[in-house]
């Protein structure tokens, strides 16, 4: 089938900016968003983080054992009100920055394309794109930036995105 939708579950760091994606999926069904969670919440103490709270939409994918497993990490679950997308004000304006800055510019032909996309889009969005709302600062500054040197590009996704850095 040429022709699919495709789903995708991350999560927003609403004071940090970063984005977590957490899987990409035709079929989002109770199982699958259950299944995302214990390897959310299994990622999260690996590396030593801890969220206080999960907003999230009143969608049926989202079952008692998705909350339950996001519970028993001490994550509180926070709903949103129906139909009111700008509860989610951050989740919304990440997925516009997304199709905007590159899944627009694409033809994603299978779910393994689109998760390798996103896979690097997410890195860019977290490492080298600057935010307004951070006055312009990057979620996960990768090193400080030179002063002086010459100033190198790297293209990301085949040139849609570029990466401006100092050379050392």
């Amino acid at each position: 089938m040429l022709l699919r939708r495709y789903y995708v579950l991350f999560v927003v760091e609403v004071r940090s900016r970063i984005v977590h994606l957490l899987g990409v999926t035709t079929n989002p069904d109770g199982p699958w968003a259950t299944q995302v969670a214990r390897n959310f919440v299994a990622d999260l103490e690996e590396h030593g983080q801890h969220f206080r709270f999960l907003i999230r939409h009143r969608d049926t994918k989202f079952t008692a054992s998705f909350d339950a497993i996001l519970v028993s990490a001490g994550i509180k679950m926070v709903r949103t009100p129906v139909q009111t997308p700008v509860a989610n004000a951050f989740a919304e304006r990440w997925v516009r920055t997304a199709r905007e800055d590159c899944l627009d510019q694409l033809l994603v032909m299978s779910r393994r394309q689109l998760e390798s996309v996103l896979c690097l889009y997410v890195r860019h969005y977290n490492r080298a794109r600057p935010h307004r709302g951070r006055h312009l600062a990057v979620p996960e500054p990768c090193s400080e930036p030179g002063h002086g040197g010459t100033v190198s590009r790297r293209d990301i996704l085949g040139g849609i995105i570029h990466e401006y850095e100092r050379a050392a």
